[in-house]
């Protein structure tokens, strides 16, 4: 179909999730790449977020646990007994990228009010 047709769907089987916590964000942000457990989501979360975002395993453990009962993510086969990893789901995808279109939204939205420069250098 046309570009965006089928957003309307998608925007209404997402919109129960969003808007997300930073830190629920930052967990589905450190998947799309392929599955990972525990300890390499916290890793990358910390060094995507340069040290500004840590998980506590709690929070971690609690949102994974969540992200399996809604789908986002499953459960894929461990390489040993201990670590599990998890995958993102293409409902996962979906509800990451709706985020990310929202907070991209917000920033065009702040760049408009003046609150921040047009573009940004790194």
């Amino acid at each position: 179909g046309t570009p965006g047709s089928d957003m309307t769907s998608i925007k209404g089987y997402v919109s129960p999730f969003l808007p997300m916590t930073p830190a629920a964000f930052h967990v589905l942000l450190a998947l799309p790449d392929g599955p990972k457990h525990g300890y390499l989501i916290l890793k990358d979360v910390e060094e995507r977020t340069a040290g500004d975002v840590r998980l506590s395993t709690g929070t971690l453990y609690g949102l994974i646990k969540r992200f399996l009962d809604d789908e986002l993510i499953i459960e894929t086969r461990p390489d040993d007994d201990r670590r599990r990893p998890y995958k993102l789901t293409a409902f996962g995808r979906d509800v990451a990228e709706a985020e990310a279109e929202r907070l991209e939204k917000l920033v065009h939205a702040a760049r408009g009010a003046k609150l921040l420069a047009r573009a940004r250098t790194s």
